[in-house]
């Protein structure tokens, strides 16, 4: 796995600049709702322009799922850079693991599910959004075991595999829900 260079200054101040106001927009929205709260409004609690947070975000959507481009690349990660020997699904269990199953117990979850189901704008856009994020990754599946890129196991894979936060919401133990579906994921239905 190669190393990644450090970010520079310029990087580092754009990042910060991003999550202040991804940052200010969530805040914002679970105080007053997501229709009440204008793009300026947001601009103006993380201290930046209309102008630099569009730069950052294309939408107002866009600001409640900031995290959107980091899942893909993650997906793709555990996928192509697992340990060889190393299956797809275990790969995949063990980036849900690592990765899921702490926002699935984060206090905040809640309150973010709630905006999200309660805004149709963000239930839809949420969607979409999942429904990209399950395309790529079936893509990235299909080209490390060699298949075409449309493959429909591949596709299905990558579905189930995605359906896996919205299974872990509201269960007593997160990581428990996790091993399960990827038990039935790699040894099917008993």
């Amino acid at each position: 796995m190669p190393d990644s260079p450090t970010p520079g200054r310029r990087e580092r101040k754009k990042a910060a600049t991003r999550q202040a106001i991804a940052d200010a927009a969530l805040e914002l929205f679970l105080e007053h709702g997501f229709d009440r709260v204008s793009v300026r409004d947001i601009a103006e609690r993380a201290d930046v322009s209309t102008t630099t947070l569009f730069a950052h975000f294309p939408s107002k959507e866009a600001l409640v799922f900031d995290r959107e481009e980091e899942v893909d690349v993650a997906l793709a990660a555990a996928v192509r850079e697992r340990p060889e020997g190393q299956g797809v699904v275990e790969a995949l269990r063990e980036h849900a693991l690592e990765s899921w199953v702490p926002i699935a117990t984060d206090p905040r979850r809640e309150s973010f599910t709630a905006l999200v189901s309660g805004t149709p704008a963000l239930r839809e856009y949420g969607e979409r959004m999942w429904m990209r994020h399950a395309d790529a990754l079936g893509t990235v599946i299909a080209q490390d075991l060699g298949r075409e890129p449309d493959d429909p196991a591949c596709a299905a894979l990558a579905r189930f595999v995605l359906e896996v936060p919205a299974l872990t919401a509201g269960r007593h133990d997160p990581r428990a829900t996790v091993e399960t579906v990827f038990d039935l994921l790699l040894n099917g239905w008993r």
